[in-house]
């Protein structure tokens, strides 16, 4: 990038982990780091600073022990590296310090602005912005979300590369907040295919990008799971205490905390479980379409986003009213092709079911998840298997963590995160039409 017009200069010193910063108008102030930042973050954080506080874009001149760069910082928070070899192709006003202040000069900010062709004659002094007809500018800076990185010297050295921009974008998709609450079943009708590990990835992704509010439902009659793998709260509460407090959590005078005590908050990923119970029989925990209408009307209240746990059994009327509920279907399958075949005779029957079963069926997410480390190809093959019989497909690779225990976003590698990521966008990506 070459600055041409309106720029200014900064200049900053690093020794150590501090650095002297020189600001456009000459002040010198200390920048120490914040915590878990780095020096070069906190410089460029500075200049940022006063790109939006000038409204123009500023070169920033570093030297010391991490040695010499150029950048052009913007006041949108760009940042772009100039080549060292030749100068910033500008001209410059330099604003002279005053006759006392010479220690100064050399690192004093100067105002750099592209000038007109001089002639002989003298300049005529320019008009004021409402009688030439120019718009004044504005003094306000528009709000944006965080843009595409790159990791590098001061950690925005370079343009980011493709597959950091596709990242930036999911993330973005993952982040919205639709008008009104959303639901995303996650369904497969074998056992041990993802359904547990999927739901809380997905609510994870949703929770920690897009904010709280998040609900992951165990909507299982017999040995759900996700209880089992998710942090526990305060109380030892299931759904089956959740149903009888329905009446008060939906009264006038309820509160945003008075779900707190029949839900568990997971409290590095910032979404909810509503449990069910794994030590008890299918007959003793069956919902009834009308009980299952209830709950949701709290979800619905309580929570923006809710992602089934759906049980095994398709024929269950609390498997059914969640289809029915659903705005997006999400079918996960680890690497075998047993489970493969399973998610696709669960497409089949949506499909035959009613138009809107179908509908789901045709813009389902389909997520092949590599259950060992040998089974990339066979991940492949079953992906290219669904291209085009559904939406989306998308494969996380293999991870450890995901295996057994706690599910932990924070504990996979970063590979296995950026892929529940694209996932979750794929997913989202159909959130804000109408569920009909």
């Amino acid at each position: 990038m070459t600055p041409t017009a309106t720029t200014l200069r900064a200049y900053a010193t690093v020794t150590g982990n501090a650095a002297t910063f020189v600001a456009v108008d000459g002040r010198r102030e200390p920048v120490l780091p914040d915590t878990g930042e780095d020096i070069r973050q906190a410089i460029v954080r500075r200049a940022h600073q006063e790109a939006r506080r000038t409204g123009a874009r500023v070169v920033l001149y570093t030297s010391g022990d991490r040695g010499e760069h150029r950048l052009v910082v913007g006041a949108d928070g760009t940042l772009d590296a100039v080549g060292d070899p030749a100068e910033p192709q500008i001209h410059t006003v330099t604003v002279e310090p005053p006759a006392d202040d010479r220690p100064a000069r050399e690192l004093r900010g100067e105002e750099v602005r592209e000038q007109a062709p001089q002639t002989g004659a003298a300049r005529a002094p320019a008009a004021p912005a409402a009688e030439s007809g120019r718009a004044r500018p504005t003094f306000l800076t528009p709000a944006r979300g965080d843009q595409p990185t790159a990791r590098g010297v001061f950690g925005r050295l370079r343009k980011p590369s493709a597959r950091e921009r596709a990242h930036a974008e999911h993330v973005a998709i993952v982040s919205r907040h639709w008008a009104g609450w959303r639901t995303v079943a996650v369904a497969n009708g074998k056992g041990g295919v993802g359904k547990t590990m999927t739901t809380a990835m997905l609510a994870a992704v949703y929770a920690r990008e897009g904010g709280g509010n998040v609900l992951a439902w165990d909507n299982n009659d017999t040995r759900g799971t996700l209880g089992w793998r998710t942090e526990q709260g305060l109380y030892d509460t299931t759904v089956r205490d959740l149903l009888p407090a329905a009446g008060r959590l939906l009264a006038p005078t309820a509160g945003i905390a008075d779900i707190s005590q029949f839900v568990h908050h997971q409290s590095a990923d910032r979404y909810d479980v509503l449990r069910s119970n794994p030590e008890l029989l299918a007959t003793d925990q069956r919902i009834a379409t009308a009980e299952f209408d209830r709950l949701m009307q709290v979800a619905a209240r309580y929570y923006r986003l809710v992602i089934f746990d759906s049980g095994n059994d398709e024929s269950a009327e609390r498997w059914l009213r969640m289809i029915d509920m659903s705005y997006q279907l999400v079918i996960p399958t680890i690497a075998t092709p047993e489970s493969a075949e399973s998610a696709a005779l669960l497409l089949d029957a949506l499909r035959a079911r009613d138009p809107r079963s179908r509908l789901l069926a045709d813009n389902a997410v389909v997520i092949v998840t590599e259950s060992e480390p040998s089974a990339a190809m066979t991940a492949q093959q079953i992906a290219a298997g669904f291209s085009g019989h559904v939406r989306a497909v998308r494969i996380v690779p293999y991870d450890p963590a995901l295996k057994s225990g706690p599910l932990r976003f924070d504990a996979l590698r970063p590979a296995t995160r950026d892929a529940w990521v694209a996932a979750a966008a794929s997913a989202a990506k159909q959130l804000g039409g109408d569920a009909t």
